[in-house]
């Protein structure tokens, strides 16, 4: 038995709760679109409470901003209740389909919902083993990394195998929990690319955080503190400011256009340097002669 009084290792390495890192990020991105984003969800009436995560729907149907956001499988549903078990250090196999099978019929039990209602999704960081699927009754489908079951039972529970995804934009914030660096590496990239990913607020803070807990860390095995999804965001901060601090003032202003950062800078810094006939540019002779006639009836 272990000693009661011992007081705990600081430095052991802490477990990392990768479902409660997905639902945050699915937070910041779904909660903002009427998409109600809940971990560790409680499947029954009484304990015990599920790794799992829960998007609840609060439109009518998927908006076309929702789908926009949400990967393939997910986003063509028409239940208003995804029930996501997310297995990230685990393979695909018959204990993990069974235990997505119970919080699905738990689930749709104790909140009295009709099968309808709940799509329950098992989502595996991991590429399932083919010979795996063939036995668990599992077939793809039309989207790649799409898998579904026509057995009783377990065609409640649909299989999606994040390595597999598209590079789809609607796939990439989910496929940066996938297993493979290379799939991740791309979905951040692609993020990059499409100005997904910048510097500027939490959403962006989070992504980098998790790009940097993915690739510039040495394993969730070396940590001696819990990653929290607040220690990411962190991260990510840490990073945009030394990110930041590095660039030049051509290299900053060259991703952002002149709208977006003519609103911080004063009038009177914006004509700074500018000649008189440069200051007017655009500006009709019958506009400053309006002005003009303005200023003198104030001044009077």
């Amino acid at each position: 038995m272990p000693n009661k009084n011992k007081p705990e290792d600081s430095t052991a390495p802490q477990k990392t709760f990768w479902h409660r890192l997905l639902a945050r990020l699915l937070e910041l991105i779904l909660s903002p679109l009427d998409i109600e984003v809940q971990p560790d969800v409680g499947v029954m009436t009484e304990p015990p409470e599920a790794d799992i995560l829960l998007l609840r729907r609060k439109t009518g149907r998927w908006t076309k901003a929702q789908r926009a956001h949400l990967p393939d499988g997910i986003r063509d549903s028409d239940a208003s209740h995804i029930l996501i078990e997310f297995k990230y250090t685990e393979s695909f196999n018959e204990a993990a389909l069974g235990q997505a099978t119970g919080y699905d019929v738990f689930f749709k039990r104790s909140k009295k919902l009709a099968a309808s209602r709940v799509q329950t999704v098992l989502l595996s960081a991991k590429k399932p083993e083919a010979k795996t699927l063939k036995d668990l009754g599992y077939e793809a489908t039309e989207y790649p990394g799409v898998y579904r079951a026509q057995f009783p039972i377990i065609r409640h529970v649909l299989l999606l195998s994040l390595n597999e995804l598209s590079n789809e934009p609607h796939n990439l914030w989910i496929k940066c929990f996938a297993s493979r660096k290379k799939v991740k590496k791309e979905a951040f990239k692609k993020l990059d690319e499409l100005g997904f990913v910048s510097i500027a607020n939490e959403l962006q803070w989070f992504i980098r955080g998790l790009m940097q807990l993915s690739f510039d860390r040495k394993g969730e095995e070396d940590m001696s503190i819990e990653i929290t999804p607040e220690v990411v965001t962190e991260l990510g901060k840490e990073f945009g400011s030394l990110w930041l601090a590095k660039l030049t003032v051509d290299e900053v202003l060259t991703r952002f256009e002149a709208k977006e950062f003519l609103p911080h800078v004063k009038p009177v810094d914006r004509l700074a340097g500018l000649s008189l006939s440069e200051r007017f540019v655009g500006v009709e002779a019958e506009e400053i002669e309006d002005y003009l006639k303005q200023l003198k009836r104030q001044q009077h």
